[in-house]
């Protein structure tokens, strides 16, 4: 095997254990650390299973002293758990963190770089920064959300309904889906960016006989890859300490309307694969299947496989699953002009097939491509200062590996025709940071149209759209932080469309508890009309036909988590069904989703809603007076 160069350093360089500046850290010098499996008993469902939140020392790296994390189970990651379709499970999330523990993340905002360096989130260290105190004094306050989980309202893990110590929270799982990844997260109100950095992730995997029936590899060739980028603090000479650093960059130091600082969202310079920083697999010359979730608080990979000459290796890579499950059949990821990179912003999940027949002897490479430099080259000024994600090492098979990669995975799987499937529409504005009344932050806003012909002129939270078909509608807010009013009932059972414009800012992984979506499509926008200042339209935000954007080939299966770019709108589509409850969506870049961009629903039996008099829920027939067609430019079908 080739030894590759990286910064200068070979890894036949790796120093003993000890304290090292960033760049010294040898990439790949580690083993895949693999979770331990948990199948909880689902014979009797009043059994439950604890699952424990505990402090624990990690070691990220061979060359770093331990790092203080929070684990499930006192692991980073949490154990696998592994379930079959339609067994019933109950599990109790225990906090069992010592009361007056220390909280194991220091946090520090540093001043806004000038154009052209390299943001400073891309350091290790704080920078001369000072450690904000209040994160220093959060105790130990979790909740549990299973994330694309079918189950009732009382069981995702309501983000205000967080235990402390000694508590637990007792949810109830129906996994009544098809074979899917899902994955458990820290949910708490306002602290989720800085407890799941602190290590409260896992995987969850349901099985079903429709997958087993594929043959996929599995056993030790069937691995989760969960991705978490992470920055660490160093000491007075620079030397990296291992404790966890959440460093974030001030964008607008004194924001007019709250006197408060606004921070970007938190990007790290290390990236981690299962908790370990740049590790290596020795694998077999065979297939494999890994489980990758992008657990990020807020980082996209634009990843790529190369080999060792630094050229992107196609034909080895196939996606064969996204959030929901299995796509309809599998997606070839030859990193080409169709899908130039394997996108995956924070919350998404990718089941792939990687295929090592024929390469004995050789490395492949797992990188995070920047935009402006090749695959595996540092590209600090887009905040990617260490490409490396993880290395391939392929030997010898001790026999023939006999899979063979079926032309159609999931003959179970139906795409929606949106003729066809009687819905509701929803309209979600996303508006860009610095918007009048947002406090400096990005928000949702919900809206609903004018039907009454009274638009008037220009106004804060009125919106308007021209569509494919040239027609002008009106759109007024009705809501835009947590903790206004309801908005959204649906009924069970129900198809909605829900449509996000994004007006401007960074993109947004936009995801939806409780139910599972397809993508209907994804239209340019002119946004330049959306004035800041005002709040709402001068003119028109209006569809543009100039600027086709195609629907990925991975992108056809069901989701949760939906990118939306500034100047796109997105359309997807989903039942809300086998669950009642209050619900959540939101941004899961974390530090937006603390700062307010979240939004309750309601799912709710459609016999009982007859009887609602709007006292208390809004929008329960699902059309907000929108009707079959709801003008936004969509391509029906």
């Amino acid at each position: 095997m080739s030894d590759f160069v990286t910064d200068g350093i070979t890894q036949d360089d790796a120093g003993p254990a000890g304290a090292v500046a960033g760049d010294e850290l040898v990439p790949y010098a580690d083993p895949l650390p693999v979770p331990a499996v948990l199948r909880p008993a689902a014979a009797d469902v009043r059994r439950e299973t604890e699952i424990a939140v505990r402090p624990a020392w990690v070691r990220l790296h061979s060359q770093l002293p331990p790092t203080l994390m929070w684990g499930y189970d006192g692991t980073v990651p949490g154990p696998t758990i592994e379930v079959r379709r339609g067994d019933r499970i109950r599990i109790a999330w225990t906090n069992r963190v010592p009361r007056g523990s220390e909280y194991p993340v220091t946090s520090v905002e540093v001043p806004l770089r000038p154009q052209g360096t390299p943001p400073a989130t891309t350091e290790p260290g704080r920078g001369g920064a000072g450690a904000n105190p209040d994160v220093a004094a959060l105790p130990a306050w979790t909740v549990t959300h299973l994330h694309g989980a079918q189950t009732g309202g009382g069981n995702d893990g309501w983000a205000d309904n967080a235990v402390g110590e000694g508590d637990a929270q007792l949810s109830e799982y129906p996994n009544d889906h098809q074979a899917v990844q899902w994955w458990y997260h820290d949910h708490a109100m306002n602290i989720t960016r800085f407890n799941v950095y602190a290590g409260l992730v896992g995987t969850y995997l349901v099985r079903d006989d429709e997958e087993d029936a594929l043959r996929l590899p599995g056993g030790d060739c069937e691995l989760p890859l969960i991705l978490a980028d992470r920055n660490l603090d160093t000491d007075e000479d620079g030397r990296l300490n291992g404790r966890l650093l959440h460093k974030t960059v001030v964008v607008d130091p004194k924001n007019a309307e709250t006197g408060h600082p606004v921070s970007a969202p938190f990007t790290g310079p290390f990236t981690t694969v299962n908790g370990a920083i740049w590790p290596h697999l020795d694998a077999e010359a065979g297939w494999y299947r890994f489980r990758l979730v992008n657990a990020s608080n807020a980082r996209i990979y634009d990843l790529v496989l190369i080999d060792e000459d630094g050229g992107p290796v196609p034909g080895v890579l196939h996606q064969i699953g996204s959030d929901g499950g299995l796509l309809p059949r599998p997606v070839g990821i030859d990193f080409d002009a169709a899908l130039p990179t394997l996108t995956v912003a924070p919350a998404e999940r990718l089941d792939l097939l990687l295929d090592l027949r024929g390469l004995e002897g050789r490395s492949l490479r797992l990188v995070n491509k920047g935009a402006a430099r090749p695959a595996g080259v540092a590209d600090p000024e887009n905040n990617v200062r260490y490409p490396h994600v993880m290395e391939f090492r392929v030997g010898e098979c001790a026999e023939p590996d006999a899979f063979v990669l079926p032309q159609v995975l999931s003959g179970s799987f139906r795409r929606y025709e949106h003729g066809q499937v009687h819905h509701g529409h929803r309209l979600v504005v996303l508006t860009p940071p610095g918007t009048v009344g947002g406090g400096g932050h990005p928000e949702i806003w919900e809206m609903a149209e004018v039907t009454d012909g009274q638009t008037g002129p220009p106004a804060d939270g009125v919106i308007q759209l021209r569509g494919a078909d040239g027609a002008v509608k009106t759109y007024r807010r009705t809501a835009r932080t947590f903790n206004d009013g309801l908005g959204f009932t649906v009924a069970e059972g129900d198809f909605e469309q829900w449509s996000f414009l994004n007006l401007g800012g960074p993109t947004h992984p936009m995801h939806i508890h409780l139910a599972d979506f397809q993508v209907m499509g994804r239209d340019a926008y002119t946004v330049d009309g959306f004035d800041q200042k005002l709040g709402g339209t001068r003119v028109p935000v209006a569809f543009d036909p100039t600027r086709p954007v195609p629907t990925a080939p991975n992108e056809q299966g069901y989701k949760d988590v939906f990118r939306v770019p500034a100047g796109q709108l997105l359309r997807v589509m989903g039942r809300f069904d086998g669950a009642y409850g209050r619900f959540m969506y939101h941004c899961h870049l974390l530090e937006h989703e603390d700062m307010g961009m979240m939004r309750p629903f309601v799912v709710a039996p459609p016999e009982a809603l007859k009887f609602d008099h709007m006292a208390g829920h809004g929008g329960h027939d699902g059309h907000d007076g929108h009707g079959e067609h709801d003008g936004h430019g969509e391509h029906q079908g």
